[in-house]
C-alpha cells in the first residue's frame, strides 16, 4: 500500500469558489469493495480526514479513488475520479437514517447529520440553468419541490436524488461549498455488480468540481504494481523533469446529440501496432454529423474502446502478430464484459502470458501518441477456465458491443503515464514517467 501523500493547499474562497495560488496534491487508488447496502455516513473528526482509498466497480474491475471529507461535521466519502462526468454525487440513505452506522467505513453520505446541507429548490437558478451540460435535463420533483437528476450509464447503471450544496474538504481543511447530487435511489443491470458509492465529476460542465474550484489545469499519474497514484489539482513546479507532448482538445459549439460538449475531447488520427499503420479511413476517427465518433480521455473507464471498423482493424492485426505468441479462444459465445471478444488461453501454471513478446499498440493523437505495451495490452478473467486454461482479454473494446457512439481511451491503458488536462489552453499532455516513482519522490520531498 503507498503511504498517503502529504497535503498542499494555498487557497482562498471567493463567491463560493475555491480560488487556487497553489496546488493540492491527493493520493491516487485502485481497489476492490465488497457489495454493501445503502447505509449512513460515517462521523470523522476533522486530524482523521487524510485522504485515503477504496474502490468503485461498475461492470469495469478498477475504478481510480480518492477519499474526501464531506459535510458539517465531516464524513469520510469515496468518490471516483471521472474526466468522462460533470456532476459530482454521493449515495445517500433515507432521510429516517439519523445516526451513524456501526459500521465502517461506510458507503454513503449521511445529509441529515450535516448542518451545512442544503437541498436546492426547482425554482432556483442553479436547477434552471447550469444544469443545461447533463445527459438528462434536470426536472422538479412535485412532492418535494426539489431540483431532481437522474443520471445512466453505460453499463445500464442508473442513479436520481437531488442537487443539493454542502461543505467539500479538499486538502488541509479548507471548505468548498459545493453542488453535488443527493442520490436517494440506484439500479444495476447484474445482481454481482458492485455498486458505487461516490463520483467526482472532473470534466468541463458548470456543475464539474473542475469548473467549482476555477482551477485551469489538474493533472494525475496512475501506476501500475502497487495500485497507487497522484491527483495534482492546479499548477505547480514539479520535481522531476517532464517532456509532455501536448494534443489540442476539440471544440465543437453546435449541439450535436452524440457529441459530448464538455468532454475532454482530442483528434485521434490513427492506430499503430508495432510499426503497422492501420488503414483505418479517416471518416471513422471524426465525429459525424450526429457527433458520433469523438475520442474522449476519460479516467471514469477503466479500458479503452473504438468504433467497430477501427476496431475490428485493431483486432484482426493484433491477431496476425500474436499468432505464434498466444492461443486465441474459440468461443464465439464468450464476450468479456459485453465488448472483449478477442481473448486468448494462458496455461494456469503461468503467472502471465508472455507479455515482452507482445507487439505495442499506439494510439496516434494529433501531436501526441500513447502506446500501451505489454501487461496492459491483456487482463485476466477471473474465475474462467478452458481444460486446464485461464482467460486472458484484449483491452481494448468495441464500443458497437456495449453500446457507445464514441472511442474512448480508459485508464488502465494511461498507467505510468502523467495526463495533464490544460482547460486554460485547450489541451491535454501526456509523458511517459514510472508513476510510483514520482509518488516516492513528492512523499519524501514532503509535498
Amino acid at each position: 500500500m503507498a503511504v498517503p501523500l502529504p497535503l498542499l493547499l494555498i487557497a482562498v474562497l471567493f463567491s463560493d469558489r475555491l480560488i487556487l495560488s497553489s496546488s493540492i496534491f491527493l493520493p491516487l487508488k485502485k481497489r476492490y469493495v465488497p457489495y454493501m447496502p445503502v447505509t449512513a455516513g460515517q462521523f470523522v473528526s476533522p486530524e482523521q480526514t487524510s485522504l485515503g482509498s477504496n474502490k468503485l466497480y461498475f461492470r469495469h474491475n478498477i475504478s481510480l479513488t480518492i477519499s474526501l471529507a464531506v459535510g458539517s461535521p465531516p464524513q469520510n466519502v469515496t468518490m471516483v475520479i471521472d474526466t468522462g462526468s460533470e456532476l459530482s454525487w454521493l449515495i445517500c440513505p433515507p432521510l429516517s437514517a439519523t445516526s451513524p452506522p456501526s459500521l465502517s467505513p461506510s458507503p454513503s453520505f449521511l445529509q441529515n447529520c450535516s448542518t451545512s446541507y442544503l437541498p436546492i429548490a426547482c425554482s432556483s437558478e442553479t436547477c434552471m440553468t447550469k444544469t443545461r451540460d447533463l445527459p438528462s435535463p434536470a426536472y422538479c420533483d412535485k412532492s418535494s419541490k426539489l431540483c431532481h437528476v437522474s443520471l445512466s450509464y453505460a453499463d445500464a447503471s442508473a442513479f436520481e436524488g437531488n442537487l443539493a450544496f454542502d461543505m467539500f474538504h479538499i486538502g488541509e481543511y479548507m471548505p468548498l461549498k459545493t453542488i453535488f447530487g443527493c442520490m436517494s435511489s440506484s439500479y444495476s443491470s447484474s445482481p454481482s455488480d458492485t455498486m458505487t458509492y461516490g463520483l467526482l465529476g472532473m470534466n468541463r460542465g458548470d456543475l464539474s468540481m473542475v469548473t467549482q474550484m476555477g482551477t485551469q489545469r489538474f493533472s494525475y499519474c496512475i501506476s501500475d504494481q502497487d495500485s497507487s497514484g497522484i491527483l495534482l489539482i492546479g499548477d505547480t513546479e514539479l520535481p522531476f523533469s517532464l517532456s509532455l507532448n501536448y494534443t489540442p482538445l476539440i471544440q465543437i459549439s453546435l449541439p450535436l446529440p452524440y457529441f459530448d460538449r464538455v468532454a475532454y475531447s482530442v483528434e485521434l488520427q490513427g492506430i499503430r501496432v508495432s510499426d503497422v499503420v492501420l488503414p483505418i479511413p479517416k471518416s471513422i476517427l471524426v465525429p459525424d454529423h450526429t457527433g458520433a465518433g469523438q475520442t474522449m480521455v476519460d479516467s471514469g473507464t477503466q479500458y479503452t474502446f473504438l468504433l467497430g471498423p477501427a476496431y475490428t482493424l485493431l483486432k484482426n492485426e493484433f491477431i496476425n502478430q500474436t499468432k505464434d505468441v498466444l492461443t486465441v479462444l474459440e468461443d464465439q459465445d464468450f464476450v468479456y464484459q459485453g465488448a472483449f471478444d478477442l481473448c486468448y488461453r494462458v496455461p494456469l501454471w503461468k503467472s502471465s502470458p508472455s507479455v515482452t513478446l507482445l507487439p505495442t499498440v499506439t494510439l496516434m493523437f494529433r501531436g501526441a501518441e500513447m502506446t500501451v505495451a505489454g501487461e496492459r495490452l491483456l487482463s485476466r478473467v477471473e474465475g474462467e477456465q478452458r481444460d486446464g486454461d485461464g482467460i486472458w482479454c484484449f483491452t481494448f473494446g468495441n464500443s458497437d458491443l456495449v453500446p457507445l457512439q464514441a472511442y474512448v481511451i480508459g485508464h488502465h491503458h494511461q498507467q505510468n503515464v502523467w495526463v495533464e488536462y490544460d482547460i486554460e489552453n485547450g489541451r491535454v499532455g501526456f509523458a511517459p514517467i514510472q508513476c510510483d516513482v514520482a509518488s516516492q519522490t513528492m512523499s519524501a520531498l514532503g509535498l
